[in-house]
């Protein structure tokens, strides 16, 4: 399918897409209710066939069989047709949630990420990483631990040059693929919902139980001549040669009964939850990928030349085979040729070969979730470019804007930074849009650097370590004040430029929380240190004081700024990037509109 456009745009694939789903959901539904009134129908007819046979003696209690096979066999269709019902229904919750992204209403629909939020890194709070409405939850479509993992970890640091560009080439492959990404989407829900991926990795790692190549060897040996001297019993031979071999087993297989039993009840979740994640993996071996990135992972899912897929297949098989111990007539014969301690033995062997792949395969599941999370953004957004990738440390952008904005209502600025621009100093009045410009560039560096479009009619950045200093909260518990928590990030920020990629800083309201004199002086020594170790960015202010520390042509700096005016009484902002410092405030007027007197 061919990458939508801005005329025709995603919405129209999405609406004839639910309204396909929402058809096979109902037709399904009904087909749900005729299975149900059938299985009730056999069921009375059941009921009044044993009255006819057993209570009247009409006829023989044998026609019972024909309503309790039948019966049966609905139980088993009703089964499969109830699994294709909710498949079908998540389906349509799936085009729901990306048509109401699509309208902005996608805040606390979606995965939030909690668990992934630290208020010690240096941006992810400031950039409304994760949390209810956050860049997480608008792209996340992952459905597994380890692509939600995975996609936390791209937006949390940068990838490299190649890195990103390797990505991108894999989001706009996987960009044209819906359906894939649909099914990506509704199997792994069975996979979230029924498998503890960490508990699989500890099971696939632990020590072998059984480990023997003789034992093995042995007993199949032994079950060869049981069932040869079971045979020769059958037909009129004697009995001593079987009773001398199941002595035998029973003697090889007494001493490993403890371990035997381990292995057999350890295998049976796994086993469960690994076939969820075989359908997955079987989806992911049979598509047919154009980016190197894409392939690479693909052909790292193999293992001994045999896909994942047929590697759990092989486990299937024999947690299957060892199942039938369960029936009790297979049961005696199973214990003379030793079936159990065979299969134990078997089970083990997959382990030791396949078991320490299990961390790695859903490492690869992840990564491709975490694509296909990305890939999906990109559809939806078909104006937004991939970011060029530069080797100066710049950040150069035309229509910036802020992701997480409706696309409609959002401004775009266009702005440059770079060796003969390293800092821009931005003034403005209260709510005319300094930390929502903070936000658009932090955010959209983070987009670029994961591998994602970017919000922007063009952005062309080097790779960055981003640091931030937006979001600063006082903690009455911790007994710090918000100055004192706001310098403490700002040594954190600091301390970034050590890292091997240049700083990109975002400082709000630098040093607001002290004197006029104390804040020149601070946030001149702050700046001063970021750039002299070769970072770039953006300081916000009220203090217009600190507008002055631009003349200091070692800082390379410019003056930028938002401005307001009155409009019928009210303030009105156009939220245009202008040159130069604001002229005005609006504090006053503020204060006015909201019935102080000053």
């Amino acid at each position: 399918m061919s990458t939508p456009t801005a005329e025709t745009g995603p919405r129209r694939e999405y609406q004839r897409r639910l309204e396909a789903r929402r058809a096979t959901a109902a037709a399904l539904a009904a087909q749900d209710r005729r299975i149900s009134d059938g299985r009730l129908a056999v069921f009375v007819a059941g009921l009044a066939l044993a009255w006819l046979s057993l209570g009247m003696r009409l006829f023989s209690a044998g026609w019972l069989a024909a309503p309790v096979l039948a019966f049966l066999a609905l139980v088993i269709v009703h089964d499969q047709a109830l699994r294709r019902r909710h498949r079908a229904d998540r389906a349509v919750a799936y085009y729901e949630r990306a048509l109401a992204r699509l309208d902005g209403r996608w805040a606390g629909h979606g995965a939030p990420g909690e668990r992934f939020r630290d208020p010690a890194h240096p941006y992810a709070e400031d950039l409304d990483l994760f949390g209810k409405g956050s860049l997480f939850e608008l792209l996340c479509a992952a459905r597994t631990r380890a692509g939600e993992e995975t996609l936390a970890r791209w937006l949390q640091a940068p990838a490299s040059a190649d890195e990103i560009r390797a990505r991108q080439a894999a989001v706009a492959d996987l960009r044209q693929r819906p359906d894939l990404r649909e099914e990506l989407a509704l199997q792994g829900e069975d996979v979230r919902a029924g498998v503890d991926a960490e508990a699989l990795v500890r099971w696939g790692a632990a020590p072998r139980l059984l480990e023997s190549r003789w034992v093995p060897a042995v007993g199949a040996a032994l079950a060869a001549a049981t069932v040869a001297a079971l045979a020769a019993w059958a037909s009129g031979a004697s009995s001593l040669p079987l009773v001398v071999l199941a002595a035998l087993g029973q003697a090889l297989a007494a001493p490993l009964g403890d371990r035997v039993r381990r292995v057999v009840r350890g295998v049976d979740q796994p086993a469960r939850e690994l076939a969820l994640f075989a359908e997955l993996l079987k989806r992911l071996e049979a598509e047919s990928f154009e980016a190197p990135l894409l392939r690479d992972l693909q052909a790292g899912l193999a293992q001994h030349g045999l896909p994942p897929s047929r590697q759990l297949a092989r486990l299937e098989r024999l947690v299957g085979l060892l199942q039938a111990q369960q029936n009790g007539i297979f049961a005696v014969f199973g214990a003379l040729i030793l079936w159990p301690m065979q299969l134990a033995f078997r089970i083990e062997a997959w382990r030791a070969e396949c078991g320490g792949e299990l961390e790695r395969w859903l490492a690869v599941a992840g990564e491709l979730e975490a694509l296909s999370s990305l890939a999906g953004y990109a559809y939806e957004h078909p104006d937004d470019p991939f970011p060029e990738i530069d080797e100066e440390a710049s950040f150069r952008a035309e229509g910036l804007a802020h992701p997480l904005l409706p696309e409609a209502g959002a401004v775009r600025n266009d702005l440059a930074l770079g060796p003969e621009l390293r800092l821009l100093l931005v003034s403005g009045s209260n709510m005319s849009g300094k930390s929502t410009l903070l936000r658009s560039v932090g955010t959209n560096a983070v987009l670029a650097l994961a591998g994602a479009p970017v919000r922007a009619r063009r952005l062309r950045l080097s790779v960055l370590t981003i640091g931030a200093s937006i979001r600063v909260q006082d903690s009455l518990q911790g007994g710090v004040s918000r100055f004192y928590a706001e310098i403490t990030r700002l040594r954190q920020v600091v301390d970034l430029t050590t890292s091997p990629a240049p700083l990109l800083f975002l400082l709000d309201e630098i040093l607001h929380g002290t004197n006029s004199h104390d804040r020149r002086i601070g946030a001149e020594a702050v700046v001063r240190a970021l750039v002299r170790q070769g970072a770039l960015g953006l300081v916000t202010t009220h203090d217009l004081a600190i507008t002055r520390i631009v003349e200091d042509p070692a800082l390379h700096a410019a003056n930028v700024h938002f401005e307001d005016h009155l409009q019928d009484g009210q303030m009105a902002f156009d939220y245009h990037l202008r040159a130069g410092v604001v002229e005005k405030s609006n504090a006053l007027e503020l204060m006015r509109a909201v019935g102080l007197e000053v």
